[in-house]
């Protein structure tokens, strides 16, 4: 299942970018775009995030994924055209085979959400200071 080195990359790249944000951050969730031609499987890579997260510094963060169809340009009508299925790489309007692939293999990581960790404030430092 390669879904979880991916998703070990995921998680060691948003905490890799909060040291680089530096003060009390916490990452709320982690946005990906995913092809539908990425060769991932969604639901394994949402359960793997979970397992990968744990016990780091995002743990308990939300993995938000957006799905991108297949996209193929159309020799014919030199237009890129959503393709209906993955089954058949013809232009949906002409019925051109359509080799040349534009969109739909993309696996990225396209956001995070942080916010800032309020630190506790103790009940003696709140009444005796």
């Amino acid at each position: 299942m390669h879904e979880l080195s991916i998703a070990v990359s995921l998680v060691e790249a948003a905490c890799e970018k909060v040291v680089e944000l530096g003060g009390d951050l916490r990452v709320d969730a982690l946005h990906v775009r995913l092809g539908q031609l990425s060769g991932v499987v969604k639901e394994a890579l949402e359960f793997s995030f979970e397992l990968a997260a744990a016990g780091t510094a995002i743990d308990g963060a939300r993995l938000l994924i957006e799905e991108v169809p297949v996209t193929v340009r159309c020799p014919s009508c030199d237009e890129p055209r959503r393709l209906p299925s993955v089954q058949h790489f013809r232009c949906p309007v002409c019925g051109t085979p359509t080799p040349e692939v534009v969109g739909g293999r993309e696996l990225e990581l396209t956001a995070l959400e942080v916010t800032e960790s309020c630190s506790p404030v103790s009940s003696k430092s709140a009444k005796g200071s």
